[in-house]
């Protein structure tokens, strides 16, 4: 059981998904069509014994308020254990104030209660699977101030940009933590994963407050890199980091691969959500689904491949969706054809017969839009 303080942070400003922020950050996204992102994180703490976490939110926070309800659906301890929510004032003046440390700042007293030693800090921007109880042991056991987990590609080039990366020495040492600017392939993604003491980061956002209004926790911590023991572990395992409308179409399309799905969903490590009762989905006469993820509740009377649907969708009869993500209670009609596109939720397309955009560059068709 990991003995330590969970804290959820919310993504990065300057991550811009667009037109589905526009009513949700992305914490609330819908993944895999049935999961939220913030589901893959809160999973990892539950799974690994921890039943004291803070969830921070900003920018359209109603849908993931409403998601996560108060944890029951997490499986946290109902007698000592709490999901609190915790909200940061966001300056409308200039988006640069709009950072990790503000937000820790905003909220210092409920960090600085907690009788937890330790804290583990993860982002609900990024998809993965890990063992926390294993970390903190791991960082307990090797001595060092702080620890980073980190995932290594090489498809730095194509993807991560706008993340931050690990430089680190032959011991894993960090040395320090750089923006990943897609100047080469092989990098150290560092998945805005800490384990440290609670009197450590207290201290670290103490001195960020000092030094500007800018600074971020990863901004902090590359400083002191030659100061403290920082040390990085590698991840293995399914990764996926949005940062953009592409990044999100990738990951869930990514999904469809038996392997990938296989390295995130564990019937050993299971994936909590908040559960939405329907019927199972059926297949009518004429219906050709292939390769593709599909949900409870849908009617499908059309064609549907290489795509990801979420609950209640209705293609109908000579409707073709392929290579999309399609997010819920939408509806597909007669003869319409759509490719390489993310749907968002309750869109209605009847009219337009067909959508098609380049692969590299996926469409975006606006929650409630009728076209």
């Amino acid at each position: 059981m990991a003995k330590a303080l969970g804290i959820v942070t919310a993504a990065p400003t300057r991550y811009k998904v667009e037109g589905m922020q526009e009513h949700r950050p992305i914490g609330s996204f819908s993944f895999a069509g049935r999961y939220r992102m913030v589901d893959f994180p809160l999973s990892n703490m539950s799974n690994s014994g921890m039943d004291r976490i803070l969830v921070y939110i900003n920018g359209n926070p109603r849908s993931l308020v409403e998601h996560l309800g108060s944890g029951r659906t997490y499986n946290i301890n109902s007698k000592r254990g709490k999901l609190q929510l915790l909200f940061h004032d966001e300056a409308n003046t200039n988006e640069i104030y709009n950072t990790d440390i503000a937000s820790f700042l905003d909220n210092l007293a409920t960090i600085e209660r907690s009788h937890f030693e330790y804290v583990i800090i993860t982002p609900s921007n990024m998809v993965f699977v890990q063992d926390y109880d294993k970390l903190l042991k791991t960082h307990v056991e090797s001595g060092a101030d702080i620890t980073l987990l980190y995932h290594r590609t090489d498809e730095a080039r194509e993807k991560f940009h706008g993340c931050d990366v690990l430089n680190l020495n032959r011991q894993k040492g960090v040395l320090s933590i750089e923006m990943n600017l897609g100047n080469t392939k092989d990098k150290n993604i560092f998945m805005d994963t800490y384990i440290l003491k609670k009197e450590l980061l207290l201290e670290l956002i103490d001195r960020a407050k000092n030094l500007s209004s800018m600074y971020t926790l990863s901004q902090m911590v590359s400083d002191v890199c030659s100061e403290y023991d920082v040390r990085g572990v590698a991840h293995r395992g399914f990764f996926a980091a949005i940062t953009d409308l592409k990044s999100y179409y990738d990951a869930n399309l990514s999904l469809i691969d038996v392997k990938n799905a296989s390295s995130l969903f564990d019937p050993k490590w299971p994936i909590y959500t908040k559960t939405t009762d329907s019927c199972p989905t059926q297949y009518f006469e004429g219906a050709s689904v292939k390769n593709s993820l599909i949900s409870n509740g849908c009617l499908i009377e059309g064609t549907v491949e290489n795509s990801v649907l979420g609950r209640g969708i209705k293609v109908k009869p000579g409707a073709v969706i392929r290579n999309s993500v399609v997010l819920a209670y939408d509806e597909i009609g007669e003869g319409v054809h759509i490719e390489n596109q993310v749907v968002d939720k309750w869109a209605k397309i009847t009219h337009a017969k067909e959508i098609v955009s380049d692969p590299e560059k996926p469409g975006y068709v606006r929650r409630d839009d009728i076209l």
